[in-house]
C-alpha cells in the first residue's frame, strides 16, 4: 500500500487545475528541507506535518475547488476552505490522526500577513514567502493573467511583483530564510528594472 506521502502526492497531481498550480507544492516542500538544513543546530521539527500542509495549503484555489462566479472568487476564503476539506483528506490518505491538528494550523498560518505560532508554521510561511520572490515568483505572477480575477493586464503583474518585493523581504521570520532569499530579492529587482526601462509607461 502507498504512504500517506504518495497518496497526497497523487491527490494534488490530479486535483491541480490549471496544471501549472501542482508545481508550487513539491518546490515548496524542499524549499522547508533547504531552510531547515541550514539552520545551526538542526532544528527538531515534526516533517510529515510540513509535508502534508505543504502538499494541501493551496486546495483551495484550483478549478473545481474555488466557485467560478467571478463575484463569488473576489470574497473566496481558499483557507478556510482547506481547512474545511484537509481532515477527510488526510485520513483518506492514512495521515495520523494525531498530527492533523498541527497541519491545519500551518495552513491557517502560512501566509505573509500570519504570525506563525509553531517552527512547522513558520517553514511553511518563510518557504512561501521564497516562492513569491526570484524568478519563480515571476513566473507564477505571470501565469495568473487570464485565469486570475486581478490580473487581466501586464501592469496587474508588475504592481504584484512590486508590492512582493517591497514587502515580503521584510517579513521573513527565520535567519536562514533571508540567506537564500538575497539572490532572489535581486533578481526580483532587476527584473523590474528592466521591465521599467523597456515598457516605460505603455506596460499595459
Amino acid at each position: 500500500m502507498p504512504n500517506f506521502r504518495d497518496q497526497l502526492e497523487q491527490y494534488l497531481r490530479r486535483e491541480a487545475k490549471p496544471e501549472h498550480k501542482y508545481s508550487h507544492q513539491p518546490r515548496l516542500y524542499a524549499l522547508t528541507r533547504e531552510i531547515a538544513g541550514n539552520i545551526t543546530p538542526a532544528p527538531t521539527y515534526d516533517d510529515d506535518v510540513v509535508f502534508a500542509a505543504a502538499f494541501l495549503h493551496d486546495l483551495g484555489v484550483f478549478i473545481g475547488h474555488r466557485p467560478e462566479d467571478s463575484e463569488q472568487l473576489k470574497q473566496w476564503n481558499h483557507v478556510a476552505y482547506t481547512c474545511e476539506q484537509a481532515p477527510a483528506i488526510l485520513i483518506r490518505c492514512k495521515f495520523p490522526m494525531e498530527k492533523i491538528e498541527a497541519v491545519l494550523s500551518c495552513i491557517l498560518e502560512h501566509q505573509p500577513h500570519d504570525n506563525p505560532q509553531s517552527f512547522e508554521a513558520t517553514l511553511l510561511r518563510d518557504a512561501d514567502i521564497l516562492e513569491q520572490l526570484g524568478a519563480i515568483g515571476i513566473l507564477r505572477t505571470a501565469a495568473k493573467l487570464g485565469s486570475d480575477t486581478r490580473f487581466h493586464r501586464f501592469s496587474d503583474v508588475r504592481n504584484s511583483l512590486r508590492r512582493a518585493l517591497d514587502t515580503l523581504p521584510t517579513q521573513i521570520h527565520l535567519d536562514a530564510t533571508r540567506k537564500l532569499a538575497a539572490p532572489r530579492i535581486a533578481a526580483l529587482q532587476s527584473f523590474l528594472t528592466s521591465l521599467e526601462e523597456e515598457a516605460g509607461p505603455n506596460l499595459d
